[in-house]
């Protein structure tokens, strides 16, 4: 199985929401869309439901034009939404019957994932008496209840408590072991990295980066340097080149051009005889590409 986006655009008038967009995914993981607020991830994915069409570009299921109302695909919106007034029981089986299930089979699918999300008591609760961190697991519970073979999970972890995040990314690590196809968006750079090997990142619409993420700061090298020592060791710093990038009670950091300008440092902190607590130089993160693509396109 794989999903094929291929060049796809879709314009409002004059404005350019998606431009181009193209990504395979071939094997079974976990592949992160990424981008600012308005940078045409939400329309992007709406695509590939079938909830938009394109002005133009492709999306294709193992080689055959995607409907995604025909297709094995669950999804978890940034919009949370359920009916209000409806009981909880009564929407999910209903969701699952738009998908093909029978009543039994859906009954038997959500009582585990009411089991393993810890919401039993909530089965016969209108969704306008939950919480909005229990809206969301039972939104999670639709999307994974048909058992889909490709999920989308739009800023899944949003709103949700440390307790519940890992309860969520338990689940996550579920289906990866299911060998499932994911796509996930979310601004929580972290989590990114955490579950993802291949990224897209856009902003006003474009592809600005795109590729393997391990080969991506690889492409970077270590330039990232963060020190923390018992004494003012910015003198030290200067004379190496080195300007700090921030300062904080875990350590200086500094880019450096190359990993002997961050040894050059460290060997003049040691001459000094300065108690060093912590030095690290390491490949920029995530959040620290992803600011350095669109961050500078983005200031007011």
């Amino acid at each position: 199985m794989s999903l094929k986006v291929d060049s796809i655009v879709k314009k409002y008038g004059e404005y350019t929401a998606v431009d181009g967009l193209s990504f395979e995914i071939n094997e079974p993981g976990v592949f992160a869309l990424l981008g600012t607020n308005g940078a045409g991830k939400t329309t992007s994915i709406r695509i590939i439901l079938g909830m938009l069409s394109s002005d133009s570009g492709s999306v294709t299921w193992d080689g055959k034009g995607f409907l995604a109302a025909e297709q094995p695909i669950g999804y978890l919106a940034e919009e949370r939404g359920l009916y209000p007034k409806y009981k909880i029981m009564d929407q999910l089986i209903y969701f699952c019957s738009l998908k093909g299930m029978k009543r039994a089979d859906a009954v038997r699918s959500l009582d585990y994932w009411f089991d393993r999300l810890g919401v039993n008591e909530y089965r016969d609760k209108r969704a306008e008496q939950l919480s909005k961190g229990n809206q969301q697991k039972i939104q999670l519970i639709a999307a994974l209840a048909p058992n889909p073979e490709l999920l989308i999970l739009d800023e899944p972890l949003s709103g949700l408590d440390p307790v519940n995040a890992e309860l969520f990314k338990g689940v996550i690590r579920e289906e990866i072991k299911k060998n499932k196809f994911i796509i996930m968006s979310s601004h929580q750079m972290p989590t990114i990295e955490e579950f993802c090997s291949d990224i897209v990142i856009m902003n006003k619409g474009k592809t600005v980066l795109q590729g393997n993420l391990n080969e991506i700061k690889k492409g970077y090298g270590r330039v990232k340097l963060t020190v923390k020592c018992e004494g003012d060791i910015t003198p030290l710093a200067a004379q190496c080149g080195l300007a700090a990038t921030e300062d904080t009670p875990n350590g200086i950091s500094f880019n450096v051009s190359s990993e002997q300008q961050a040894h050059s440092l460290l060997n003049k902190i040691m001459e000094q005889n300065i108690p060093l607590i912590r030095y690290e130089l390491r490949e920029p993160t995530l959040n620290e590409i992803f600011i350095e693509k669109v961050g500078a396109s983005n200031e007011d």
